[in-house]
C-alpha cells in the first residue's frame, strides 16, 4: 500500500490480471444486475403519474414535494445506519430483507387510491414511502459493497457495466409507469413490480454469497473534518438536489405546458435516463484507462449541468417560448453529464464511506423536491429550475479546487473518485483506510 496524506492506497504492484469470471461472480453479477433494475424501476415509475394522482387527492404542489422528500430522509437514515453497521448486519442478509420490504411497501403504494382523499392519502404516503426508502437504502448499499468485494479488479467497468441496468430501470419505469396507468390505472403497475421484487428475493438467497469482513473503527466525523470530502458532499448535494426537483415538479409541468398525457410524459422522461444508461459503460471503461481525466469530468459535467437546468424551463430572463424539443434536449443534456466513475473498494470502509455519501446524496434528494415544490407552487417551474442550475454553477467552481487536489494528490489508477453522478453511484468508493495513527488526525 502507498501512503499519501493519510490515506492508504493499494500500490500499482498489487494489480492483478485480470481472470475469466468464475461461476460465483456470473452469478452475483445476474443477482446485483436484478437488484439494480428492480430498485430503479420502482424508484423511477411514479414519475409520470403520481404527482398528477396526488393533486387529484387533494394534495398540493408542496405536498408532493414533501412525499418525495421524505422518501429521501428515511434514506439518509437507512445509509447511515446500515453503511456503518453493514459488516455486523451482513451483506446478504441486509440486501435480501430490503429486497421483502420494498416489495411490500411497493404492492401497498399501489392500494393508496383507495384511500380518501386529504390527509388521510397524505399521511399513508408518508409512511409507505418511509418504510420503503429504509429497504431501498439497505438493498443498494449492499449490493454496490458486495459487488467492490467479489470484483476486487477493474471495478469500475463492472460497475459501469452494472450501471446498465440501473439505466435500464431508470429507463423503463416511467414510460412503463405511464402506459400502464394509462392502460389500466392507479394499481396496476406497483402490483407488478411489487410481485417481481418478491420474486427476487429468494433468487439472491440462493445465489449470493456471504462476504465476512472486519468492521471498520472510522467514524463519519472523521470523515467530515476533511476539506476535501465536504466539498465532495456539496457536489453530490447539488447533483441530487436536482434530480429530486425533476422527480416532483417535471411531470405537472410537461402535462400543463403541453398538454400531455401520463405515457408521454414517461416517454419524455427517457431523455434524461437513455443517455445515462448508454454511456455508463463505456465511461467506466475509459476512466480505468485514462483515470487523470476524471476530475475535468466533474467540472464540465457540472457545467452541463447548470446549463441543462437553465435551459430546461427556460429561465424567464431569457424571453424565450421553450418548446417540447429543447425540453426533451436539455434533459439529455443533464443525464449525459451525470454518468458515474467508480474506484476500488474493500467492504468494511466501504460500508462507512457509501453510508456517508449516500446520506448526503439523499439530504439533496430531500432538498430538491421539498424547495423546488414550493418555489414552483409560488413561483413557477421556470425560477425553480434556475435556481437548481445556480446550484450547480456554484459546485462548478468546488469542482475547479477539487481538480486541482485531484491532480495534486492521487496519482494511480487507485484514485479517489467522486464524478457527477445519477443515482446513488456515490456509493461506491475507494477503500479509505484512515491512518490509525494519531497524528495525522485528518484523511
Amino acid at each position: 500500500l502507498t501512503e499519501s496524506f493519510g490515506v492508504m492506497w493499494p500500490s500499482e504492484s498489487t494489480t492483478v490480471v485480470s481472470q475469466r469470471m468464475t461461476r460465483q461472480q456470473i452469478l452475483t453479477l445476474i443477482s446485483i444486475a436484478s437488484v439494480n433494475f428492480s430498485s430503479m424501476i420502482c424508484y423511477s415509475i411514479l414519475g409520470p403519474f403520481f404527482p398528477n394522482e396526488a393533486v387529484k387527492k387533494g394534495a398540493s404542489q408542496t405536498d408532493i414535494g414533501l412525499i418525495f422528500g421524505c422518501y429521501a430522509v428515511c434514506n439518509l437514515i437507512g445509509s447511515l445506519i446500515l453503511g456503518k453497521y453493514i459488516v455486523q448486519i451482513g451483506a446478504k442478509f441486509m440486501l435480501v430483507t430490503g429486497l421483502f420490504v420494498s416489495s411490500g411497501c411497493t404492492i401497498l403504494f399501489g392500494l393508496l387510491d383507495r384511500v380518501p382523499a386529504g390527509p388521510p392519502f397524505i399521511a399513508l404516503c408518508f409512511i409507505v414511502r418511509s418504510i420503503d426508502a429504509l429497504g431501498f437504502a439497505a438493498a443498494m448499499t449492499s449490493s454496490f459493497a458486495m459487488t467492490a468485494k467479489i470484483f476486487p479488479n477493474n471495478v469500475a467497468t463492472v460497475l459501469g457495466s452494472l450501471e446498465i441496468f440501473t439505466g435500464l430501470g431508470l429507463i423503463l419505469g416511467p414510460p412503463v409507469g405511464g402506459w400502464f396507468y394509462q392502460s389500466f390505472g392507479y394499481e396496476v403497475p406497483f402490483m407488478l413490480l411489487g410481485c417481481f421484487l418478491l420474486i427476487m428475493v429468494p433468487f439472491n438467497i440462493y445465489v449470493l454469497p456471504t462476504i465476512d469482513a472486519d468492521a471498520s473503527k472510522d467514524s463519519f466525523f472523521r470523515l467530515l473534518t476533511n476539506v476535501k470530502i465536504l466539498l465532495i458532499c456539496y457536489l453530490i448535494f447539488t447533483l441530487s438536489a436536482g434530480l429530486g426537483f425533476l422527480d416532483a415538479t417535471l411531470s405537472l409541468f410537461a402535462i400543463e405546458k403541453f398538454n400531455l398525457s401520463p405515457g408521454y410524459v414517461g416517454l419524455i422522461m427517457l431523455g434524461l435516463s437513455l443517455p445515462y444508461c448508454l454511456a455508463s459503460p463505456l465511461m467506466g471503461y475509459f476512466v480505468d484507462k485514462y483515470p487523470a481525466t476524471r476530475s475535468w469530468f466533474m467540472v464540465t459535467g457540472g457545467l452541463a449541468t447548470g446549463l441543462g437546468f437553465c435551459l430546461l424551463g427556460p429561465a424567464p430572463f431569457l424571453n424565450i417560448s421553450g418548446p417540447l424539443w429543447l425540453l426533451v434536449i436539455m434533459l439529455g443534456v443533464i443525464g449525459f453529464s451525470l454518468v458515474p466513475s467508480h474506484a476500488q473498494s474493500c467492504l468494511s470502509t466501504l460500508g462507512l464511506v457509501s453510508g456517508l455519501f449516500g446520506a448526503v446524496w439523499s439530504f439533496g434528494m430531500f432538498y430538491g423536491p421539498i424547495v423546488g415544490g414550493f418555489i414552483t407552487q409560488n413561483l413557477n417551474f421556470e425560477w425553480a429550475a434556475l435556481i437548481q442550475g445556480g446550484l450547480a454553477f456554484l459546485g462548478v467552481s468546488n469542482g475547479e479546487r477539487l481538480s486541482q487536489m485531484f491532480n495534486k494528490l492521487f496519482f494511480n489508477r487507485f484514485l479517489l473518485i467522486y464524478h457527477l453522478d445519477l443515482d446513488y453511484a456515490f456509493r461506491l468508493n475507494p477503500c479509505l483506510i484512515l491512518e490509525k495513527k494519531s497524528k495525522e488526525g485528518q484523511l
